[in-house]
């Protein structure tokens, strides 16, 4: 499933075609404000190369996000993660800020979940939120998660929503 629409996106498979864009995004302090940091166009390569191999190994991964009318809005997937020491799957969206407040995040949250439940028949799928991250908890909770656990993931004060097939 190299690509998908919803109603306003278009999602394409992450490639390197996207460096620019991913740069331009993890180089935005608010942005990158619960993903861990502000993250250099160096870092971002990896980030990227990483990404491309988890679509290799396991069938699916990140997508880039644009408009109908073309403009790079985020980046969004279904990926596995280790947390607690135990492989999860789960599901991770970033906007540009630009994007923010017009219920894009649910769009896609509801879009990533169909696929992971639905087409790849996933048992459950994770959101990982920092605490703070009122907004982004608020997504996960309409989109039908559950509140499972806090806990930490790279020093970060977390908490896991579940929802299960």
């Amino acid at each position: 499933m190299d690509r998908f629409s919803t109603e306003r996106l278009i999602a394409e498979r992450l490639n390197e075609g996207h460096l620019t864009d991913l740069v331009a995004l993890h180089l935005d302090p608010d942005v990158s404000r619960y993903l861990g940091g502000v993250r250099s166009a160096d870092v971002t390569k990896v980030y990227v190369a990483t990404n491309m191999t988890h679509w290799d190994r396991h069938g699916f991964g990140l997508w880039a996000l644009r408009t109908k009318d073309g403009a790079f809005a985020g980046r969004a997937g279904i990926r596995h993660i280790p947390v607690d020491g135990v492989d999860e799957i789960e599901i991770a969206y970033t906007f540009k800020r630009n994007h923010w407040g017009q219920g894009l995040a649910s769009e896609i949250a509801t879009a990533l979940t169909d696929i992971g439940l639905s087409q790849l028949q996933l048992p459950s799928v994770i959101g990982l939120v920092s605490v703070e991250h009122v907004a982004s908890r608020r997504v996960l909770e309409k989109a039908g998660y559950a509140l499972e656990k806090h806990t930490a993931h790279h020093g970060e004060d977390v908490v896991i929503y579940r929802i299960r097939r």
